[in-house]
């Protein structure tokens, strides 16, 4: 059904795709094989993209963070995507936040400017100012896009549904990565999600043991103008922060003050990815601002991620391991936060680790690149055929896209000095949580309570033993096998001796025989014996086991 009703859609795309990459599609079509498509070189991939529109651009900021599935090259240039469109004419805008607006907008705004700060693919942005004169950002979703994403969502999701029947849809799941698609993309159209993110990182950072949450800003939502379709946040005066001059805030020179901001980013990403859970996923330099009165702030929840408790502990034994080089050890964690649970051969795997952490022994901590490390340990549970979380894709991003601005921002900082702090708090806290009494008491009442059963289970254990109550069931799986050849093997003993015992009678009788009846009976165990002899004979040859 999809293919009649998007055929014009269909059409522009295979004009943009033969456009960009004709020696791509040749070669696709004249030698390439069904089931095993090859992708066009990531430049190409990033021009049709690019052309086909804010869909597809979306598509490809999604799978710059499936380094699971994409190797490094395409990772790193789909990571260069941005959604900047022209903007959408005011007339039109104006019309919209009408719509939006429980009252009038002349009863709500004091002044709009028609002239946006930003325009997206999905929406463009709007610096307003509230009737009772707080300034505001109006984030307004752009006229018609949730037709155009209809579209092309369910032509996506039909291309999807084709190539899924194939061995390399079916190896790479392209069914399960464009469901996940277009429910990121469907969620993005629902502004009251973001607010409800926006709302949640604002109140997790809010608070904080590691940095002074006075000096990170969240912007405050305006939960009484927003809706699907507008977005009415707190305005923040500031710049992206690689393009922002610092200036001497409270007595500090420029230098002490980068280093002063990185340790915040650290500090503050470090909380959400290991202790609250809840993660700001796209902290590229134009999310990141640096306001006038010398604060951080982070912009743009669109995209978050989540981590539970569990994969938190994996993630942090795999920074120890990673800055120990042990590839048994990543080997482990990596099939812990394994997807799925199919048979992974892990000699192969903590070889393959060896081989990938071997680069880095004479390389010092304060140079190892921690995001690219786990770019590389992903790519290898690629190789190996092992299915991670997609969260793992976001986690990966978000700490290369950290890493990447700090480095930028203040080319002095050393990442292991800012991460060896907050490790050794991580492990403090996951032994001993956030209340250590508390914790050494549950472990206290837990022995008291083992010392106590202990000795009475032992005595109950001693009193099934020397009564012979106590039953041992044991399921061994593959000894259906041995059972059958083993009774083979005792039935043809058993016929064995069987016919050994009539030739040995018949031998006796026909010694001792003095009648015709004796006679015989001789003869008649012989050929009985015989009969016997030569079945058994051509059973064994039959099985193919006379060796």
């Amino acid at each position: 059904m999809f293919l009649t009703q998007t055929v014009p859609r269909q059409r522009e795309i295979i004009e943009v795709v033969l456009r960009n990459g004709w020696d791509y599609m040749r070669r696709l079509l004249t030698g390439g094989k069904a089931d095993e498509p090859q992708l066009p070189t990531p430049a190409v991939l990033k021009n049709i993209l690019v052309d086909l529109g804010p869909v597809y651009v979306k598509l490809g900021q999604l799978m710059s963070t499936r380094p699971d599935l994409l190797n490094a090259a395409y990772i790193e240039e789909l990571s260069t995507l941005q959604d900047e469109v022209p903007p959408v004419p005011w007339t039109e805008i104006e019309i919209l936040i009408r719509k939006q607006l429980k009252r009038p907008l002349e009863e709500t705004f004091s002044k709009i400017n028609p002239v946006p700060v930003a325009a997206g693919s999905i929406a463009q942005t709007h610096r307003a100012t509230l009737i009772d004169g707080r300034e505001v950002a109006l984030k307004v979703q752009r006229p018609g896009i949730d037709l155009t994403i209809a579209q092309d969502i369910a032509l996506i999701q039909g291309i999807a549904d084709l190539v899924a029947r194939t061995d390399f849809g079916q190896n790479y799941e392209i069914k399960s990565i464009a469901e996940e698609f277009t429910k990121a993309l469907e969620a993005e159209l629902d502004f009251t999600r973001e607010a409800g993110h926006t709302d949640l990182l604002r109140r997790n950072l809010s608070r904080s043991r590691w940095f002074d949450p006075t000096q990170l800003v969240v912007a405050e939502i305006y939960w009484s103008l927003t809706t699907e379709k507008l977005l009415v946040m707190e305005w923040l005066d500031g710049l992206p922060i690689l393009s922002a001059s610092l200036n001497n805030h409270d007595g500090k020179d420029p230098v002490a003050e980068r280093k002063a901001v990185t340790t915040l980013l650290f500090r503050a990403f470090f909380q959400q990815l290991y202790v609250d859970g809840f993660f700001h996923a796209d902290p590229h330099p134009g999310n990141i601002f640096y306001l006038s009165d010398g604060r951080v702030a982070l912009l743009d929840c669109g995209m978050v991620g989540r981590l539970d408790p569990r994969t938190q502990q994996i993630l942090t034994e795999m920074l120890l391991a990673i800055v120990d080089l042990d590839a048994g050890r990543c080997a482990q964690l990596t099939l812990q936060l394994a997807d799925s649970a199919q048979p992974v051969i892990l000699s192969r795997l903590e070889s393959d680790y060896d081989r990938m952490l071997r680069k880095y022994y004479n390389v010092s901590l304060t140079e190892m690149n921690f995001s690219q490390i786990f770019y590389e340990i992903l790519q290898i549970a690629r190789n190996n055929k092992i299915r991670l979380p997609s969260n793992m894709g976001l986690y990966a991003k978000t700490i290369a896209n950290l890493e990447g601005v700090a480095q930028t921002f203040n080319p002095e900082v050393n990442l292991f000095d800012e991460i060896q702090p907050l490790i050794t708090d991580l492990f403090r806290r996951q032994l001993l949580g956030d209340n250590p009494v508390r914790s050494l008491l549950r472990t206290a009442l837990d022995l008291k309570s083992l010392s106590l059963q202990s000795p009475r289970q032992v005595e109950l254990l001693l009193d099934r033993v020397t009564s012979e109550t106590l039953r041992w069931n044991l399921s061994l799986h593959g000894l259906d096998g041995v059972r059958r050849t083993m009774d083979d093997a005792a039935n043809r003993l058993s016929f064995s001796i069987l016919v050994g015992s009539l030739i040995m009678g018949a031998a006796v009788i026909s010694t001792k025989a003095q009648t015709s009846e004796l006679s015989f009976l001789s003869s008649v165990l012989f050929a009985v014996a015989s009969l016997l002899g030569l079945w058994l004979i051509v059973s064994i040859l039959r099985s193919g086991r006379l060796r």
